[in-house]
């Protein structure tokens, strides 16, 4: 982990909470898990290094000051931070004995939990220790998620054979960065990695573009020029949109892959050249091929090993990571990176992101831009994200009490998550248990 960034286990039955300070502190660059009782918090910080919990005291089961006993003795150098809604000052005493750090109380004051972790961190003996973590991120692939970590594991492993490489996903889901990934932990990493976007060059010219050409051989060919799998010789060539090609420019590539040899255009010689393909799509090869405009041979050829990345929709609990990595990333020069307010942190885990990774990158470059203090509202979010927010309200009339305002909202996004309590609770900011109070308060119907 980076300096003063921690990974931090937060233990609480409110998943509000939770969600809270996952995103939050995830969003300061923290790596947080989170757990729902002391009894699964006390498992999960067995099953990995963690530099502090932030756990409640009052929770069903184990509760807080039980779990911190056993946290203490398991882990003696991890830090504890006690929360509680009943402020107690023997509950405090006790949970200070016991080996707790400190001690806040409910409802949580974000700036307080960033202060005492500050503090933690510039006086625990433990705390800023470099540690690595299971599966470094490279290059700029951020996320703690299974499916992410998933994904890297499945490139490196592929890396150290010269295998063709086959990369799904949607755009803006990172498959550039993945192949890189799979050029720079493979024995050809020293080489060059040359990238192409077969969607961004006029069909014409790709075919120089990727074989070159020689002098004379078209209009305007003055000289000879070699083309990228020539430049990219003993290392990688990344050829993205592969599902865009032509079908002439498919069986060019098909004969390179048989043999490794190609010529240039207005050539007669075969040209040896050792180069590993790698390419990705975000159309759906199975039905280009069905369909007749992808070859099926060489959809064979190009897919020996295929990696799925997922889109970020499929792994929310990343954009708290990713946030916090553009945010440094588009700081202004020589100025201190901003923070997400909760708020807008909660409306960036509840948008869907059609646009991926790409597009939450141009969505916090906007929003840096656009705050003139020191934190990101909901304000300076593009108009699509603050529409997550108003939906809540969508369609509100004067006139109704509070109490049926409520309900409404309720049933509303009830239909939006197709009756999933926990994820309509998670858009409700509540816990799922207080959503389920408000149902049957309201005789709201399954």
């Amino acid at each position: 982990m980076a300096k003063n960034h921690l990974r931090i286990l937060v233990v609480d039955d409110q998943s509000s909470v939770r969600e809270l300070l996952k995103a939050v502190l995830g969003s300061d660059g923290h790596a947080v898990e989170v757990a729902p009782d002391g009894e699964s918090g006390i498992e999960t910080l067995a099953e990995g290094f963690h530099d502090l919990v932030i756990m409640d005291i009052r929770m069903p089961g184990i509760d807080g000051v039980e779990a911190l006993r056993r946290m203490k003795k398991a882990s003696p150098d991890c830090g504890v931070i006690m929360m509680t809604a009943y402020a107690s000052v023997e509950t405090a005493v006790e949970a200070m004995k016991l080996g707790a750090f400190d001690y806040i109380t409910k409802p949580i004051d974000i700036d307080e939990v960033r202060s005492i972790i500050s503090r933690f961190t510039d006086e625990s003996s433990g705390a800023p220790e470099e540690r690595p973590l299971e599966i470094e991120p490279s290059s700029e692939i951020i996320g703690a998620s299974v499916a992410i970590r998933e994904v890297l594991e499945m490139a490196r492993r592929v890396a150290a054979s010269d295998a063709t490489v086959l990369i799904l996903g949607e755009s803006g889901t990172g498959k550039e960065l993945i192949a890189h990934e799979v050029h720079e932990a493979s024995p050809r990493g020293h080489k060059p990695f040359v990238a192409v976007n077969c969607s961004a060059i006029p069909g014409g010219l790709l075919e120089s573009e990727l074989f070159g050409h020689e002098k004379g051989a078209f209009t305007g060919a003055g000289r000879q020029k070699r083309g990228r799998f020539e430049l990219a010789a003993g290392g990688t060539i990344f050829l993205d949109e592969i599902g865009d090609m032509s079908s002439e420019l498919q069986a060019k590539l098909l004969r390179f892959l048989q043999d490794h040899t190609l010529q240039r255009v207005g050539g007669s010689n075969d040209i040896t050249v050792d180069v590993r393909i790698v390419a990705a799509t975000n159309r759906d090869l199975d039905a280009a091929v069905a369909d007749g405009s992808f070859r099926e041979d060489l959809y064979f050829r190009l897919n020996v090993v295929n990696i799925m990345i997922p889109p970020l929709r499929d792994r929310t609990e990343d954009i708290p990571l990713l946030v916090g990595h553009f945010l440094k990333k588009h700081a202004e020069r020589g100025s201190k990176p901003k923070r997400v307010s909760p708020k807008a942190m909660r409306v960036m885990m509840n948008y869907d992101w059609p646009g991926n990774v790409r597009e939450l990158e141009n969505a916090i470059h906007r929003a840096v831009v656009l705050s003139r203090g020191e934190t990101v509202f909901p304000e300076q979010l593009p108009a699509k994200l603050q529409a997550v927010l108003d939906s809540d309200v969508d369609g509100e009339k004067t006139g109704v009490t509070i109490r049926e305002m409520e309900r409404g909202i309720i049933i509303k996004t009830l239909a939006q998550t197709e009756g999933n309590r926990t994820h309509a609770a998670k858009i409700l900011g509540i816990s799922r248990r207080t959503l389920q109070n408000k149902i049957k308060e309201y005789e709201i119907e399954s």
